[in-house]
């Protein structure tokens, strides 16, 4: 496998070397990442650190990843809602409920499964076997855009774009109880949780993270909102619209765990998705369709407007 690098941003300062990894590699435990640094699998500069190191802006982090088990990701005929495709990009219009990379113990019926057999394996290589082409993410209960990377050039500019937070991403979502303010800015740093390590929080060690939200309709306990990420934090919209006491709308990991709505999941679709195109270097953007659950959540709600 090749050597994967980061560059520390000046928005990453200050967080410990175990936990900045872990944010990057999120289908690997932090303990598994510890192993690694102690295993001297991990260079910061050139030089072997702690766990417990404080990378700095500027540092250049090298993480010389063990040869992976031989893992049985079999390319899989499940068809795609692709919206666009050509030599080096496809966007996916993800369905609920989709995983997007396999897991431990769950290497079937994921997003990469169906593209391996769709671009009959050619994909970037930059995130190794689990992840071919997966430039960034979304949960398995969200649906919505999602970009893929066919090679690793192409891959190398989407995710510089993410990484200079200039990549538009529009989420429509419903949160619970009325947000009041038409327009809100929610700033505030999010890292993994001190007890809960399998959840995100906002807390003062975090990593920067900016969410900008739009309330579009008001109903009687509920609010239909549009969020644009500045920064893509895990989870950030979920965390976020927790923080500000209005979780999203089936969201059990963050909100409630019930609702009268019998949802399968968080209440939220990646709308709109903007980037510049790394070959032509033109800017393209997309919009996909709420998906019909959130259609008639949205019919159901709008008999009780505020």
């Amino acid at each position: 496998m090749e050597n994967q690098y980061f560059y520390v941003s000046d928005d990453e300062d200050e967080v410990r070397l175990d936990v900045y990894l872990a944010e990057q590699y999120e289908e690997f435990s932090r303990s598994y990442i510890q192993k690694l640094i102690t295993g001297k699998h991990v260079k910061v500069n050139n030089t072997f650190e702690k766990n417990k190191y404080l990378i700095k802006a500027g540092d250049s982090i090298e993480v010389i990843l063990p040869e992976p088990q031989t893992l049985d990701v079999k390319p899989q005929n499940i068809p795609l809602d692709i919206v666009y495709e050509d030599q080096d990009i496809i966007i996916i219009n993800k369905p609920q409920g989709m995983v997007v990379h396999p897991g431990a113990g769950n290497y079937t019926d994921t997003l990469v499964n169906a593209l391996l057999y769709h671009c009959d394996g050619q994909l970037s290589s930059i995130n190794g076997v689990i992840r071919p082409g997966i430039v960034h993410r979304i949960d398995k209960d969200t649906s919505g855009l999602l970009m893929v990377a066919k090679n690793n050039v192409a891959h190398q500019s989407l995710a510089e774009q993410l990484k200079e937070h200039s990549i538009t991403r529009k989420y429509h979502a419903i949160c619970t109880g009325i947000i009041k303010e038409n327009r809100v800015t929610i700033n505030a740093p999010i890292g993994r949780h001190p007890v809960d390590r399998l959840k995100m929080t906002v807390i003062q060690s975090g990593r920067n993270a900016v969410t900008y939200v739009n309330a579009l309709q008001r109903f009687k306990d509920y609010t239909y909102i549009e969020a644009q990420l500045e920064t893509g934090r895990t989870h950030q919209i979920r965390v976020h619209l927790s923080y500000i006491k209005h979780p999203l709308l089936g969201d059990e990991v963050y909100g409630k765990r019930s609702s009268k709505f019998n949802l399968k999941g968080q209440v939220l679709h990646a709308k709109t998705l903007g980037f510049i195109h790394p070959r032509t270097n033109e800017y393209m953007e997309f919009n996909s369709d709420l998906p019909d659950y959130f259609k008639k959540l949205l019919e159901i709600m709008s008999k009780n407007v505020v």
